[in-house]
């Protein structure tokens, strides 16, 4: 149910202009799990192969304040799937244009046969 309540909070941020960490704490995350959040979401977005981003783990802090460590946790996971799933997207988009392209050309080519065919 956290967890739930946590991908709602980052699907809303992404329509909106509030930064994550201002957002999660407006939903009344504490501070440290906005700011392991944060740290997270930059590590995964990197951890997918992203250009911007990188990782960020403030590690004594993880290993002794529980918000923190789950907010890392979240926005790790989170982040790296969402990005991972954009490529993935790109990906078939591409393709697809490609498919397109290559079938309107055969499209064209066949008109042009069909009209000089004596």
């Amino acid at each position: 149910m956290w967890r739930c309540v946590a991908v709602a909070g980052v699907l809303l941020l992404i329509a909106g202009c509030q930064s994550t960490h201002e957002d999660l704490i407006a939903k009344g995350y504490p501070p440290a799990f906005a700011d392991g959040f944060d740290d997270g979401c930059s590590s995964g977005r990197q951890a997918a192969g992203a250009i911007t981003g990188e990782f960020r783990k403030n590690v004594p802090r993880y290993l002794k304040d529980n918000n923190y460590a789950e907010g890392w946790g979240d926005g790790f996971r989170q982040c790296q799937a969402m990005r991972e799933n954009q490529d993935r997207e790109d990906h078939r988009n591409s393709h697809w244009d490609e498919r397109e392209k290559a079938w309107q050309q055969q499209k064209d080519q066949d008109a042009a046969r069909a009209y000089h065919s004596p």
